[in-house]
Parts: structure tokens; sequence; C-alpha cells
């Protein structure tokens, strides 16, 4: 159990590369598949992060490179982050602190609820939890380091 605190300025916690595990499963169908690659949060000249996340996906119906993108700005404090799609729509706010490390995010027809977990100074993980009546799945990320 680790006993430090959060970082109390996310966006340098966050700035650098880290390698992505993650696991999916679709509760309703039992399907189940992997995602590995590399997460690099990169400082951009309007005072956040951008988000980019390459790697190969493991899954029935789509195997091989698979990427996203995203835009996280300042929230209102250090430790919080808020995240964007890249066309500039509101995703959700990212943070490591008690009182604000879940939130939830409505893409119709499905409600997404995302809890994020720091592990320490090289590692932190976030589960979505998908559910609705288009989609039933779990979607687990762990983050390592690597620069």
């Amino acid at each position: 159990m680790n006993h430090q605190q959060p970082p109390r300025d996310l966006q340098a916690y966050l700035a650098g590369s880290w390698s992505v595990e993650r696991t999916l499963l679709d509760r309703a169908t039992g399907t189940r598949g992997t995602f590995t690659g590399v997460v690099r949060y990169t400082r951009n000249p309007d005072g956040g992060l951008d988000y980019r996340e390459d790697g190969t996906m493991h899954w029935p119906a789509h195997s091989g490179p698979a990427f996203r993108e995203y835009l996280l700005k300042p929230g209102a404090d250090g430790q919080t982050m808020d995240v964007f799609f890249p066309d500039g729509r509101p995703f959700h706010a990212m943070s490591f602190a008690a009182h604000a490390n879940q939130d939830k995010h409505w893409c119709d027809p499905d409600d997404y609820y995302v809890n994020y977990t720091w592990q320490g100074p090289d590692a932190f993980s976030f589960t979505w939890d998908v559910r609705g009546p288009a989609k039933d799945l779990l979607l687990e990320s762990q983050l390592r380091r690597t620069v």
C-alpha cells in the first residue's frame, strides 16, 4: 500500500511517456481483449497537455494498430485536469484526489463511469465502467512511467 499523497501538480506528474496495458471485457457476451501500447502526455502551447495513445488492440472484431487522442486543460485546481475530445467537446475530469477521482460521461445511449487510482510516482490506473442499452463494458488500464 502506498502511503504517499497524490501529486498536487497533476500536469507535471503526467507529462512524459507511459506504457499502458489495458484489459477489455464485454460483460454481455463474455468477450475479452487487450490493448498494449504507449501514452504520451505532451505539453502544448495552450498551457495544457496533448494525450496520444498508440498501440495494438487484440479484440475479435478488431485486432491491429489503434490510437486515440485527447486534450487536457488545467482544472479548477492543480490536482485536476479537464479532458476534452480532439474536436473540443468536454469528456470528463481527471484527478487522483479522493474527492474528485471519479467522473462520468454520457455517450448516447450509454453512461461511462471512470475511476482514477494513483499508485505512486511512476504508476497509476483508471477503469471505465460502461453501462447502457448498447454497451456493457469494463476497461481497466494500468500505466507505468517509461521516461
